[in-house]
């Protein structure tokens, strides 16, 4: 840790911090289901993740014949419903991913989630797995305002001003995050283990990890 240059780590919740795909796949099919639509495997879901409740389902939709805002709308509502009442049955943190945030943390690293989720749903899933006390902030989709979420730089810069300043790099595994990162003139690191829309190597990122165990030492080198 002697040679970790920052004194704030974001983090992405929904494929980086989080494996929430089989909660989200599940809200996801409860809205298809509701309208008489096929069901989607975890996998098909995972890479529909990242941009939000609405974009993720609107994919979703897509793969299954399309709709209209309209319908869209309803479904949308349904799916956070369930979600919020569900959000937690099937989350868990990534493999060695607590165990890094300790590391973090016991070097005087200040540490914050920025996701597109909700906020109020971010909190929620933290706060069931006991993780809230770990982050000097947490910042969703809608923490900014409409519009700006990854990836806009704002929820980035918003982050480090309310971590209290100082060098920062970011961790996610979509072209949000990179670009949110990039935006707010920050290193972002990718992860290949999470849910990827397109390679990891196309995102544009500063690095690359399988794995948090690798984390610490790729920010070293940063």
């Amino acid at each position: 840790m002697a040679h970790l240059r920052f004194d704030i780590i974001g983090l992405d919740l929904d494929g980086t911090l989080l494996d929430t795909s089989g909660d989200l796949a599940a809200a996801v099919n409860h809205a298809l289901a509701s309208a008489g639509r096929p069901l989607l495997t975890v996998e098909q879901v995972k890479p529909m993740i990242g941009g939000g409740a609405r974009h993720m389902l609107a994919q979703g939709m897509a793969a299954t014949g399309g709709c209209d805002d309209a319908e869209l709308d309803v479904l949308h509502r349904r799916l956070l419903d369930y979600y919020e009442a569900n959000i937690s049955r099937l989350t868990h943190p990534y493999p060695h991913a607590l165990d890094t945030l300790d590391r973090l943390a016991a070097s005087g690293i200040r540490l914050a989630i920025v996701t597109n989720k909700l906020e109020r749903f971010a909190r929620a899933v933290l706060g069931d797995l006991a993780l809230t006390d770990r982050f000097a902030c947490i910042i969703g989709g809608d923490t900014m305002g409409p519009g700006n979420g990854k990836p806009s730089r704002k929820p980035i810069d918003a982050m480090i001003e309310r971590c209290g300043g100082g060098t920062a790099a970011f961790v996610g595994d979509s072209i949000f995050d990179v670009a949110a990162a990039h935006a707010a003139g920050i290193p972002a690191v990718a992860c290949r283990f999470g849910f990827l829309m397109q390679p990891v190597e196309e995102l544009g990122a500063d690095a690359i990890i399988d794995g948090f165990d690798q984390l610490i030492p790729t920010l070293e080198r940063l």
